[in-house]
């Protein structure tokens, strides 16, 4: 995680958390550089103008019923609108001394002619800016971005699509030797434009832009998503003259991977990228839900215990395919189900589920628009 940026830490001692109306104190970084932001062309929320005043008054109104007072979720991540365009982005802080390697990655994903790739699912970035008043704090604008399972997958086919486009992704940062090093699931995310054309509130995912109501959305099925790596901090990019490739190991957000349990010996961290995608797979897909039997054979190898065991990323797109192949429309529109559903409820779900694939057909969307 990004340490908390230079002139938040002299806030913690005056902070109240009784008060409402106090900014937290990552949130004042970001209040105190909102006009600079502004300069440069890119405009924050009301809460983190300066001069702001709550719209809520009164000793018992709930804060979180209204648009200001949704507090920041990632002190490192603030969302702002693109003053040029309109367009909503994100913005990340990047401390260089902590992950020194995490621009230089990211604007070579996004370069030319990797950018055009339609296998480059990596995060654009689209500017690069230096904070003022600091020695090596930066900026980078990106996307605004959703968490990939956020709505919840509805059919198999809908998976289909996630699975394709994120092996795609890993195998696309293989091919230009940039490893990850820590695509477990809370840095993989969705552009939510397609689902979402009206968006929602970045604090509450669930809520319009303005707080009026709940944000409207189509399914993935009407309206297929595209699916983004994120978070370059521990990526690394070699050149081929470095293989064979040994790194010390950096653990990331799973710590399952069995190459780091026991010793700290350099290892491959390409194979690592594959049983963390792997693992992902296997513990929020096949482990908690019906119907990913057939994922089975290729995560028990991408995951094996034994790095030098496990399949290139090249391997597991091929084999990933050749099981596409051999799935029917009726396997692509079964309904995602959790393991721990109760009777009652998967009944009911499974009558809505036929309504809605008996829809589907009638409009001739297909099950999966990777297979298409």
């Amino acid at each position: 995680m990004v340490q908390l940026p230079p002139g938040v830490e002299r806030y913690q001692d005056i902070w109240d958390p009784a008060n409402p109306a106090m900014l937290m104190p990552a949130e004042i970084f970001w209040q105190d550089h909102q006009k600079w932001l502004e300069s440069v062309g890119y405009m924050l929320r009301p809460r983190y103008r300066p001069g702001w005043v709550p719209s809520w008054k009164g000793p018992n109104i709930i804060r979180y019923d209204f648009e200001d007072g949704q507090s920041l979720r990632y002190r490192q991540l603030m969302d702002a609108t693109r003053i040029s365009d309109g367009a909503m982005v994100a913005l990340k802080t990047v401390e260089a001394n902590v992950h020194p390697y995490e621009i230089e990655i990211a604007k070579f994903l996004s370069s030319e002619p990797l950018r055009s790739d339609p296998r480059n699912h990596c995060v654009p970035v689209y500017d690069v800016i230096r904070v003022p008043d600091t020695a090596d704090t930066f900026l980078l604008v990106m996307p605004f971005l959703r968490r990939y399972d956020s709505p919840k997958f509805d059919t198999i086919g809908e998976c289909i699509d996630f699975f394709t486009q994120i092996f795609e992704g890993l195998q696309f940062m293989h091919d230009h030797l940039v490893a990850h090093r820590d695509c477990c699931d809370n840095n993989i995310m969705m552009d939510p434009t397609a689902m979402y054309p009206k968006l929602f509130h970045p604090a509450s995912s669930d809520k319009n832009l303005d707080f009026s109501g709940t944000a409207k959305h189509y399914t993935r099925t009407e309206r297929p998503p595209r699916y983004l790596l994120i978070d370059f901090g521990l990526s690394r990019r070699y050149l081929s003259k470095d293989r064979p490739i040994l790194e010390d190991p950096i653990r990331g957000g799973d710590k399952s991977v069995p190459e780091f349990q026991a010793y700290d010996d350099p290892c491959d961290p390409f194979p690592t990228d594959v049983y963390y995608i792997g693992n992902l797979i296997r513990e929020e897909f096949i482990q908690r839900h019906f119907g990913f039997d057939f994922m089975q054979s290729l995560v028990e190898a991408m995951v094996h215990v034994e790095p030098a065991k496990r399949p290139t990323m090249n391997e597991v797109v091929a084999r990933f395919d050749s099981i596409c192949r051999t799935m029917s429309t009726t396997q692509l529109r079964a309904r995602v189900a959790r393991r721990n559903e109760l009777s009652i409820v998967s009944g009911w779900r499974n009558m809505v589920h036929v309504a809605r694939c008996c829809y589907y057909s009638l409009r001739r969307l297909p099950p999966s628009s990777s297979l298409q």
